[in-house]
C-alpha cells in the first residue's frame, strides 16, 4: 500500500465480513485512507447474479475496464486470511488503477515539437492567427514519394505526429486544428487534419476522425455532405469506406479553411461520437469502431496530403 493510498473493505461473496486477525491500525500504514463499500447483496444468488449484470454489461460496452496493477500481499496477511477473504483481496486488486493510467486526465499545450513522434511530417512551433501551438506538414522524404504516387496509394501513406505516453482506449480527447491546402497542392487537396487514436506500434493501424475544411462552404453540396470523416487504417480507407456503406462515416459541419476548430471525441468500447465547435449533438455518430471494443493504442496529430495544419491545447479524459 504506497503512501497516501486507499484501502476499501468491501462485502465479501463467502458472505465473511470479518478478516480474522487483521488490525486496521497495525496493519494499515501512516496516511494510507480506509474506506468501505457494501452493496447489500450477500446472498449467494443474489451476488451471481449481480456479478453476471456486470459481467454482461462489460460484453454490451455499457462498464469500461482499465489497466491494472496486481500487487503481491506480504506472506504475513496472507497466512492470516480466510480463502474468501483472499478472494475477494484479488478481485479488488484487479481493480486497482495505478497513477499514471491513461484514464487520468492530461494535457498537452502543443507549442513546440517536444514530445512528438515523427512519422512523414514535420513539426515546428507556430503562432497561427494568435494562438500559439504546433505546424505539422508533410516531411520532405515524404513529399518526393507523395510525387510518384497515385491518389489512392496517397491516401495510404501515413502522416502522423505521435504524442508520446499516451496510451488510449476510451476516452475523451478535445484539441483546437486548423487546416488547409498547402502552396502548391494538387486540385484535390481539402485541407485534411484530425486527430487518430488507437494508434498501434506498426503506425498503420489505427482510427481517425477527421475534417475536410474545404468542403465546408462548397458550392457542391455532395462535398459539403463530406465535411467530416472517419477512417480505421490500414483496411478500413475512406474510399472504402464511402464504397461499401455510402454516407454513414461522413457528415456535414460548418468549416473554414485555416480557421482554428474545435473538437471534441467520445470514444465508449466500439462507438465514438465527433462533436465540432461545441456544438451539444455530435455531427458525426460511429457505432462500430473497426479496431473493435478493446483496442487502445496512441494519440498521434493527423494530416493528409497537401495540407498544412496547426494543433493547440490537446487535452485527454476519461
Amino acid at each position: 500500500m504506497r503512501t497516501r493510498g486507499i484501502v476499501c473493505h468491501t462485502g465479501l461473496l463467502g458472505n465473511v465480513w470479518v478478516m480474522e486477525r487483521f488490525e486496521p491500525l497495525e496493519d494499515i500504514p501512516s496516511t494510507v485512507k480506509l474506506t468501505t463499500h457494501h452493496s447489500g447483496t450477500t446472498s449467494a444468488a443474489r451476488s451471481g447474479a449481480a456479478l453476471q449484470e456486470i459481467v454482461d454489461g462489460v460484453a454490451a460496452g455499457r462498464y469500461r475496464m482499465q489497466q491494472a496493477t496486481m500487487r503481491r500481499l506480504p506472506v504475513s496477511l496472507l497466512a492470516r486470511t480466510t480463502w474468501a477473504t483472499r478472494l475477494a483481496l484479488a478481485a479488488l486488486a484487479a481493480l486497482l488503477v495505478p497513477a499514471a493510467a491513461s484514464s487520468q486526465a492530461s494535457r498537452h499545450p502543443l507549442e513546440s515539437a517536444d514530445g512528438l513522434r515523427l512519422h512523414n511530417v514535420k513539426a515546428e512551433p507556430a503562432t497561427h492567427d494568435g494562438k500559439r501551438g504546433v505546424r505539422i506538414t508533410t516531411s520532405d522524404d515524404a513529399m518526393r514519394r507523395l510525387e510518384r504516387m497515385t491518389t489512392n496509394e496517397q491516401s495510404q501513406l501515413e502522416q502522423l505526429a505521435v504524442i508520446e505516453g499516451t496510451d488510449f482506449a476510451s476516452g475523451v480527447i478535445e484539441a483546437g486544428i486548423a487546416g488547409a491546402p498547402a502552396p502548391g497542392a494538387a486540385e484535390g487537396a481539402r485541407g485534411f487534419v484530425g486527430i487518430a487514436f488507437r494508434v498501434r506500434p506498426d503506425l498503420k493501424t489505427y482510427d481517425a476522425l477527421y475534417l475536410r475544411p474545404t468542403n465546408g462552404r462548397a458550392d457542391d453540396q455532395v462535398r459539403r455532405n463530406h465535411s467530416v470523416q472517419y477512417i480505421s487504417h490500414p483496411d478500413w480507407t475512406w474510399q472504402r469506406l464511402r464504397r461499401e456503406a455510402p454516407e454513414r462515416y461522413e457528415s456535414y459541419v460548418d468549416l473554414v479553411p485555416g480557421a482554428w476548430t474545435r473538437i471534441r471525441i467520445e470514444v465508449r468500447g466500439d462507438r465514438a461520437r465527433l462533436f465540432v465547435h461545441g456544438q451539444a449533438q455530435p455531427t458525426l455518430v460511429v457505432n462500430d469502431l473497426k479496431t473493435g471494443a478493446q483496442a487502445r493504442g496512441a494519440i498521434a496529430l493527423w494530416i493528409g496530403p497537401g495540407t498544412v495544419a496547426h494543433f493547440r491545447d490537446l487535452r485527454v479524459s476519461p
